[in-house]
């Protein structure tokens, strides 16, 4: 084992957080391990995605993989601990400006973009899986239900991710490609202006038929939103997915390539984390995931 567990501090967003001996280089960490039991798994699937996602993609804004090992009948995957908690957390605590929002997008659709380009769909982009570091950093997490094509098949069909993302083509069945991806940040970036997302107090179902109708969700306000924000979530929610943006095209979007160094988040992140610190009085507590469908 390269990373031996010292002991448990807390409990992060996919698993707990540890103290742990680098064999590699003699110090003491932090870390993230999500354990998975297996005893009476049905479907590993979901365990090889993640580990091969990460494994293969290695990119400056996706959560970094440390190692892999069997614990008796548990799968430990260790991950990079990212302190500053979730962009869920974000979002539920405070008000987001503008220039904040461009410069968590910019971040995520560098990390989507390296994805796409190596033909990974991720398949349930959200805020609460989108983590934060105290440094600024922002990086994709939770690659269980990836998928990873070939260039001979470039689509899928299977109806996967989490009610209130997931884009039209997927929950109508049809087949669909990376775009899904940025129809599902396109919602996240709804998130971030109005602090929750389109059909919120719908039920699983109805939210389904309701994104299956081809209607874009509605801003509340939208005038007080400037048009180049306006603009940018509209080319991530076009319900054609042929008219629908790619990952490169949105980094080349104005709002984006205007938006500030990801150390200008350095102030928003540090204030959640004082915050979750006064509330808990436990600096490594954050705020679960939401259960995806498979």
């Amino acid at each position: 084992m390269k990373y031996i567990e010292l002991g448990n501090i807390g409990s992060g967003t996919f698993g707990e957080v540890c103290r742990a001996f680098d064999t590699a280089t003699g110090e003491e960490v932090n870390v993230a391990i999500k354990k998975t039991n297996l005893q009476g798994l049905t479907s590993k699937e979901v365990i090889i995605n993640e580990l091969m996602v990460m494994k293969n993609n290695r990119n400056l804004n996706l959560v970094n993989y440390l190692d892999s090992y069997l614990v008796d009948n548990q799968f430990w995957l260790v991950m990079e601990y990212m302190d500053g908690g979730t962009l869920s957390d974000v979002i539920s605590k405070t008000h987001m400006t503008e220039g904040e929002i461009a410069a968590v997008s910019r971040e995520c659709l560098q990390g989507l973009d390296f994805l796409h380009s190596n033909l990974v769909i991720h398949r349930d982009v959200k805020s609460c899986n989108i983590l934060l570091r105290t440094d600024g950093s922002v990086k994709l997490a939770d690659f269980g239900l990836s998928a990873q094509l070939i260039p001979e098949q470039n689509q899928r069909c299977s109806m996967t991710g989490t009610s209130g993302w997931m884009a039209p083509e997927v929950v109508t069945g049809q087949p669909y490609g990376p775009k899904v991806d940025i129809w599902s940040f396109g919602i996240v970036g709804i998130e971030m202006v109005e602090r929750e997302v389109p059909y919120w107090n719908q039920t699983p179902v109805r939210a389904q038929l309701l994104t299956a109708t081809g209607e874009t969700p509605k801003l509340r306000q939208p005038k007080l939103l400037s048009p180049l924000l306006r603009d940018f979530l509209s080319c991530c929610l076009q319900t054609d997915e042929e008219r629908r943006w790619s990952a490169k095209e949105l980094l080349q979007h104005q709002f984006v390539t205007s938006a500030k160094p990801a150390s200008s988040l350095v102030p928003l992140i540090l204030s959640l984390k004082k915050w979750r610190e006064n509330e808990s009085g436990n600096p490594l507590r954050t705020i679960l995931s939401n259960t995806s469908l498979e």
